[in-house]
């Protein structure tokens, strides 16, 4: 669509200028909005189909909310590209998701009207409740608080701890669920719209409200009866409709299923519904993709499609004949692999199997692969359960995403020994999504642990050989990290040995000065040793293979040859690689100077690998300037 074809949407530069627009003006302000999302994504690729299914969420909630005084609260911010647009950053949307650009998920740090974080999900009610109750208590009753969830998000834990409090704790929460595909109810006819209806309608909830102040003023009505009488009405709801909710089993008011591209509907809806008192709940059905055929037919490759043709839907594909595989890749054949030659093993995802490539396992053995949903927590110890019961489960999460299950790791695996294999995905920094997906902190997370071997390997040959090892018996609880993006090798089919566990090894020999390295930038620092080798420097290179337990000879030998060590690691500099080099030269009283490289202590912003490599001096060329720095002193 051209650009000068947008007559509402160039009107909109804030909410305010939504919102002195006709209602009956709102389906043409959604459909050229939903066209600014599909011309300026075609070539500045992000996270695409969740935008689109939310079009007429997003105009409806900004059309009836007084944003930003009234807090909208998005889960995972895959549905919030509609929102950027409308709030002021149109003009910037070329930028999203580019080095000091637009950010890729709402942040408050960028725009008054982004109220909360949203990089990982299932953490919208908790957050929008404690944003209810702060608002109550600063006698701000009249902000509204709406919490989006949906893509996926409801299956996360967090959601439902965030629901059993939102109906225990005085709130006047609004929750919509944007139900794209998770069958939480159904339709069912003309009783089912005639009880929206009525339980949406303004002169019910009035005379609904005045009954129950009278019953309170003259002491019929505690809040444990009226419990009792929410609680019935739900039933009676629940017999009429001869169906259940979890929500209103929670004491939440349940309203829905309703269009969710109908935002006429939508508007007439939230006007109804915005000022009931207590939580309350508006079911939508959406279709992930709407209005982009492409995107509707395939849902899943159009999450985050790349590069498309916005006339044709057409995904743009590089040329990648010759190139490496990606590790993800290396990663779901070798499971495969594995798993036919030993029936022990079983596959587990929380909801990216086809992200961290299990989908290929799971096409052959779809009885021993699990996707369990948005669920992290869960995976690591439903994988314990496993474990527990003979079985061999690789767990396979994004790196940051493990954050989300370091007390199931500690407790529910390490702490017993169990034999279950860690798989982390997008481990060091990953791109475009920024510092809420970033691999940044499981070294330093997981060092301390007992019980844990921590491993990265340095290419696909070492990827292989690894998980080769890890499922052999003994290996006890093993967790492998690697980053997202393609390896270095072409030949990666290599036969699978076991790898010492605890041993790192020489790459090259040199002087008085050693780099020691961790994972997939030991390729990075060997390019460095190279070059400096060509300059007359002759460098002692090791890749250490393992952060835990950690090659003792290896820093024995180095810390009594040489005058000075670099730790290069693609994690947190604070607790990782270097500070386990200081701790052992401390605790062995060896004194060479250490230099620790690694990813700084503040949160890297979003832009492509190569630049944000460049930005905190881990390529090639601020490896060597900081080799040579450390070699003249």
């Amino acid at each position: 669509m051209k650009e000068e074809s947008l007559e509402l949407l160039k009107k909109i530069q804030i909410p305010a200028d939504l919102r002195t627009l006709p209602i009956k003006s709102l389906p043409q302000v959604c459909h050229e909005l939903r066209q600014e999302i599909i011309r300026g994504m075609a070539n500045n690729p992000g996270h695409f189909a969740s935008g689109l299914g939310v079009v007429e969420l997003t105009v409806a909630l900004h059309y009836v909310f007084d944003t930003p005084y009234d807090r909208i609260v998005w889960d995972v911010g895959h549905q919030a590209v509609g929102h950027k647009i409308l709030t002021g950053r149109r003009e910037a949307f070329p930028t999203y998701r580019h080095l000091g650009g637009l950010r890729p998920f709402p942040s408050p740090d960028e725009s008054e009207y982004d109220t909360f974080a949203c990089g990982h999900a299932s953490n919208s009610i908790s957050a929008a409740l404690g944003m209810a109750v702060a608002a109550h208590q600063r006698g701000e009753d009249k902000r509204k608080v709406v919490a989006v969830i949906g893509d996926g998000s409801m299956s996360g834990g967090l959601a439902f701890e965030g629901l059993n409090n939102a109906s225990s704790t005085p709130n006047n929460l609004l929750i919509i669920l944007n139900d794209n595909n998770m069958s939480i109810d159904h339709s069912v006819g003309g009783m089912k719209h005639y009880l929206h209806q009525l339980h949406t309608s303004s002169l019910y909830n009035r005379v609904r409200y005045r009954l129950s102040r009278k019953l309170v003023k003259w002491g019929l009505l505690s809040e444990k009866r009226r419990r009792k009488i929410l609680r019935f009405n739900n039933s009676l709801k629940s017999l009429l409709n001869d169906q259940q909710n979890i929500f209103e089993g929670l004491n939440i008011r349940y309203f829905g299923p309703i269009d969710g591209h109908n935002v006429i509907e939508l508007v007439a809806t939230l006007r109804q519904i915005k000022d009931m008192s207590g939580p309350k709940l508006l079911h939508l059905h959406t279709i992930k993709g709407k209005g982009f055929q492409a995107a509707e037919q395939n849902p899943t490759a159009y999450h985050a499609p790349g590069k498309y043709n916005p006339e044709t839907g057409e995904r743009l594909k590089d040329d990648t004949k010759g190139l490496p595989p990606a590790y993800q890749d290396v990663f779901g054949e070798t499971l495969l692999e594995l798993a036919r030659a030993n029936d022990r093993i079983v596959g587990i995802t929380p909801a990216m199997a086809t992200g961290c490539s299990l989908s290929i396992m799971m096409r052959e053995m779809p009885e021993r692969t699990f996707d369990v949903g948005i669920a992290e927590g869960h995976a690591v110890t439903f994988s314990g359960g496993l474990a527990k019961e003979g079985l061999i489960p690789f767990c396979n999460i994004y790196s940051s995403f493990s954050q989300r299950a370091f007390d199931n790791i500690i407790h529910d695996v390490a702490l017993c020994r169990l034999p279950v294999v860690f798989c982390f995905d997008r481990a060091g920094l990953v791109g475009q999504d920024g510092a809420t997906h970033h691999g940044a902190f499981d070294l330093a997370a997981l060092r301390p642990i007992p019980n844990l071997t921590i491993s990265s390997p340095m290419n696909e040959h070492e990827l292989r050989c690894l998980m080769y090892t890890a499922q052999l018996p003994g290996s006890g609880s093993f967790v492998i990290r690697y980053p997202r993006g393609r390896g270095v090798l072409t030949d990666w089919r290599c036969p699978l040995e076991v790898l010492p566990i605890g041993r790192g090894r020489l790459l090259s020999e040199g002087d008085d000065v050693a780099v020691l390295s961790l994972g997939p930038l030991g390729n990075v620092v060997a390019e460095a040793v190279r070059c400096l080798r060509k300059e007359g420097h002759a460098v002692w290179h090791y890749d250490m293979r393992f952060l835990k337990p950690i090659d003792e000879d290896i820093l024995q030998a180095v810390g009594t040859r040489c005058r000075c060590i670099v730790t290069v690691e693609d994690g947190v500099i604070s607790g990782g690689l270097g500070s386990a080099v200081l701790e052992y030269m401390a605790d062995h009283d060896l004194h060479p100077q250490v230099k620790r490289l690694g990813l700084p202590d503040h949160f890297v912003e979003h832009g492509t690998p190569e630049e944000l490599y460049h930005l905190v001096g881990l390529d090639v060329e601020g490896i060597k300037t900081k080799i040579l720095v450390n070699m003249s002193k």
